[in-house]
């Protein structure tokens, strides 16, 4: 069984085993939530995609503010959890962490949890694996790496790429384990033999192979066990950061689609009114013009749902930390029908509306188009060298000055330059890929 003064351990990732730095004015949770903010991977997350691409209208939220949104859901989720856990477990007094640090333990967590996602959003995850799936510049790498990396290549996974930025020495991030932990909702690799389709946990991956070693140094900080030879448990903080996010997504994205015009206010009106209950007055509604009210049914409807969530969590906490329960909360809680018929309708009138997927079909041919010519590159650069042309030179000019390019060779495994590749590509905001996209192809020229 897992055990909460292990869990909150404040050692952080990357420092000498042992070494705790004190802070006078903050706790080390607060810290990590500091350096998210102050990064550069989190504010490219400012123009990037959470529903609608490239958006034009102020109103319209992009993956940056609905990652300061849910990480404020995710500080009152954890400060309130850890207000029980205080209670339940005296002990943990000893330890000095307090409900508030808790809280900023799930904020950070929560404030990172999209810090992988590509340009485009969903599409681009999709973008990228398939042109390694698919696409001829991408097919020829197969046969230089191991199975387990090509498995990687082909399914690329936002919530591993965030996990493999947070650790990464080029960001320097340095976070608590107990961030890192609570960041990761799928605590496995992406090849494993057996997938358990019962536990939430294992829908996806958090980690690509070649950060195996960092996880397995986490989970041994933590004391976080094992499910199986090849999945670990979740971090108990990690279900309150999939709420969070579960939350969001699905009351603001519905608030994004009625501003929009996608779904008409009656309809948003009565797809909250089950989860408002008694809250919910008719009246209030009157004399107020519909902004205000969405803001104002938004901010009832969260509150009611954080209330539900933490119930979840105190009644399945115990279960959690013996690694039993594994489900999201906001699955169990008593509006979870209520958020499956909001679900229901974004996706039809609002994740497929015609603006959104004019859009993404964009995003695949931006990103497709971006890989393949970089990816030619690099292949006739090291693997047909006969081919490698001015253009090819050209165009690797354009790689950050960091981007390793030498030591590669028909010898060497080139797993890690594809994923410098892929983090380059990856990391690029919405406009930067779209705009770079039009210079490779020669569609526009800088200045012009």
């Amino acid at each position: 069984m897992m055990k909460w003064d292990r869990l909150l351990a404040r050692g952080r990732f990357g420092d000498t085993p042992g070494f705790i730095a004190t802070q006078a004015a903050r706790s080390e949770f607060e810290v990590d939530y500091d350096r998210i903010i102050f990064s550069a991977p989190f504010r490219n997350l400012q123009d990037k995609t959470q529903v609608f691409p490239l958006p034009e209208q102020a109103f319209v939220h992009t993956r940056l503010t609905h990652s300061l949104e849910v990480s404020s859901v995710g500080r009152s989720l954890g400060k309130a959890a850890g207000t029980f856990l205080l209670e339940k477990y005296p002990n943990l007094e000893k330890t000095g962490i307090s409900s508030s640090e808790i809280g900023s333990i799930v904020a950070a967590a929560a404030l990172t949890h999209d810090i992988g996602n590509p340009p485009f959003g969903h599409a681009g995850e999709e973008a990228i694996s398939d042109f390694f799936k698919f696409h001829p510049s991408g097919k020829v790498w197969e046969s230089h790496v191991r199975p387990e990396q090509w498995i990687d290549l082909c399914n690329f996974e936002g919530n591993a790429q965030g996990f493999r930025m947070l650790v990464s020495k080029q960001f320097g991030l340095k976070l608590t384990y107990a961030t890192l932990a609570a960041f990761t909702k799928y605590p496995r690799p992406s090849m494993i033999s057996h997938r358990d389709v019962a536990r939430r946990s294992q829908k996806k991956f958090g980690f690509f192979i070649n950060q195996l070693a960092d996880f397995e140094q986490l989970c041994s900080f933590l004391g976080i066990d094992q499910s199986s030879e090849e999945c670990w448990y979740r971090h108990p903080l990690a279900f309150l950061v999939e709420a969070a996010d579960d939350i969001c997504y699905s009351i603001i994205d519905l608030e994004d689609g009625c501003t929009m015009g996608l779904v008409d206010f009656d309809t948003t009106v009565k797809l909250l009114a089950p989860i408002l209950k008694e809250k919910f007055d008719p009246e209030k509604l009157k004399n107020r013009s519909q902004a205000q009210n969405l803001g104002a049914l938004r901010a009832l409807a969260i509150g009611e749902l954080i209330e539900e969530t933490v119930e979840a969590f105190i009644q399945y906490e115990e279960s959690m930390c013996k690694g039993n329960f594994d489900k999201a909360l906001t699955d169990i809680i008593p509006s979870a029908k209520a958020l499956q018929l909001i679900s229901e309708i974004s996706v039809q009138k609002i994740y497929r509306s015609k603006i959104v997927l004019e859009k993404e079909a964009a995003g695949f041919q931006v990103l497709e188009g971006l890989f393949s010519v970089f990816g030619q590159a690099l292949y006739h650069q090291f693997y047909q060298t006969e081919q490698f042309s001015g253009q090819d030179k050209s165009i690797l000019r354009l790689l950050p000055e960091d981007f390793p390019l030498k030591g590669w060779g028909a010898e060497v495994n080139p797993y890690p330059l594809l994923r410098s590749l892929i983090d380059f590509i990856s990391g690029m905001t919405d406009k930067y890929a779209l705009n770079l996209y039009r210079r490779v192809k020669g569609i526009s020229f800088p200045g012009v």
